[in-house]
């Protein structure tokens, strides 16, 4: 049986059975996007596919580097640190091919953490837009630096003076993806195997920084192969002798990493696109209108799921394809929303602020949920964007917070997001952000020495 054929929990059963193995990889995500997971044997496996298994709830607990939250109600040593329930998702079956056919399974969280659980937060949204008459479709597309260096070596040079796994700024450049085809095709051939095939890959501006475009699906298998493809990514490569960072901005001397995400919408009924009405300006039909609107509107609201780490807010400035207002252009790139004007079959929006250190659920949820909000409530986008919109001035509310604190306020104030995603989450969401914002003033940077050790 291929991977791609397992749909249920029997043909679950079925795959590791033809396979002979005797344990499979079962996985989820953190409120960081980081994929969380073990070797399961395969008698727990069987037990797991109908009753479910327990996984620590420190999971949603603790921040990427493995620290505890000291602010969130859902979890904490006040609570002891419990299991919480865990389903797994026979239809994300993957084979990791480096692994000697091992399957791999995604998993998320029910009962009460469920309510926290990121990968459930993107089910409620896609839920939403279900009871509206929609289905929802998205792409979500990367930039990636990689470097000639190991997780030792970034360690013993305290993370400076890294080596670009490529020289130069060769943006789409034919010389760099041939003399590296290699590897370029064994990240293809990966990203077919894993299911989550690109739709194209190419050099982007800066040394050693790629761009991958994951080929459209259904939103949650589109949240999902984003996951699965910044993982495997840091993993392939790390099996290369490289490392890859998906950090939203790595270097002051050079852009940010942007997570951009397609979205758009077809009618249940009938399947027709509810964003392409042919007799209107740019085919954007009335929805589509009303789901940029939603968007724009409710940007800088939700910006911390968009944008979740301090690292987050040095992308968001003037002239780095970094949007820093709540803005929307037709085939505008200087914009935070692109609408891209097409056929039936085409016809989206570009949600150009997202960067690469987003959980894909979250930014997917975010981008669905708030463009679903306006839909809802038949909002009305700003005028157009035309030209650079950097040069321009823009009304006040469509300005974007600029520190991560600032963000976690806004989404814990945002009625629309507790509509959305739920009390239970907009809390616990926004206390982890204010935990990163925290940790961070802690520390004394480089930059700071530099300029006050002496003169001050």
């Amino acid at each position: 049986m291929n991977p791609r054929e397992v749909v249920t929990i029997v043909d679950a059963r079925q795959i590791v059975e033809e396979r002979g193995l005797t344990h499979v990889k079962v996985c989820l995500s953190d409120n960081d996007g980081v994929m969380r997971g073990k070797y399961m044997s395969r008698e727990k496996f069987f037990s797991s596919l109908d009753n479910g298994f327990a996984f620590c709830d420190v999971v949603l607990g603790w921040d990427s580097k493995d620290q505890l939250y000291d602010n969130v109600s859902y979890t904490g040593w006040h609570t002891g640190y419990p299991d919480a329930p865990v389903r797994i998702l026979p239809h994300t079956c993957r084979e990791i091919p480096f692994e000697d056919n091992m399957l791999l399974f995604l998993a998320e969280f029910d009962g009460e953490a469920e309510a926290v659980c990121p990968r459930a937060a993107l089910r409620r949204v896609i839920n939403k837009a279900a009871d509206m008459g929609f289905d929802a479709f998205a792409a979500l597309e990367y930039e990636f630096f990689l470097f000639e260096e190991t997780p030792d070596s970034i360690r013993e040079k305290h993370f400076m003076n890294l080596k670009p796994f490529t020289p130069g700024w060769f943006g789409y450049s034919m010389i760099r993806n041939s003399t590296h085809a290699e590897l370029y095709h064994e990240i293809m051939t990966l990203s077919e195997q894993m299911d989550f095939p690109l739709e194209g890959i190419h050099t982007e501006t800066g040394p050693g920084v790629l761009e991958a475009a994951i080929t459209v699906d259904a939103a949650m298998n589109a949240a999902d192969k984003g996951a699965l493809f910044k993982t495997f990514m840091k993993v392939l490569v790390q099996r290369y002798g490289l490392m890859a960072t998906f950090m939203a901005k790595w270097s002051n001397r050079y852009p940010g990493q942007s997570g951009h995400i397609h979205v758009s919408l077809r009618r249940k009924d009938d399947s027709r696109s509810a964003f392409h009405d042919a007799e209107k300006e740019h085919n954007m039909s009335d929805v589509q209108h009303h789901f940029v609107a939603g968007q724009q509107n409710l940007m800088p609201q939700l910006l911390c799921m968009i944008a979740p780490t301090i690292n987050s807010y040095t992308r968001l400035i003037p002239g780095f394809w970094a949007p820093t207002d709540a803005t929307w252009g037709v085939e505008n790139r200087t914009t935070a929303l692109r609408v891209i004007p097409g056929s039936d079959k085409s016809q989206r929006v570009e949600y150009r602020l997202g960067s690469a250190d987003a959980n894909p659920y979250l930014a997917l949820a975010a981008a669905l949920g708030s463009g679903l909000y306006g839909i809802e409530h038949e909002w009305e986008p700003a005028p157009e964007i035309k030209g650079n919109a950097y040069d321009q001035k823009h009304p006040e509310y469509l300005a974007l917070p600029k520190t991560l604190w600032d963000s976690a306020q806004a989404l814990k104030a945002s009625e629309a997001a507790r509509s959305l995603f739920g009390n239970a989450f907009v809390d616990h969401f926004a206390a982890t952000r204010e935990w990163e914002e925290r940790e961070f003033r802690k520390h004394i940077t480089d930059w700071e020495l530099e300029r006050y050790f002496e003169i001050i």
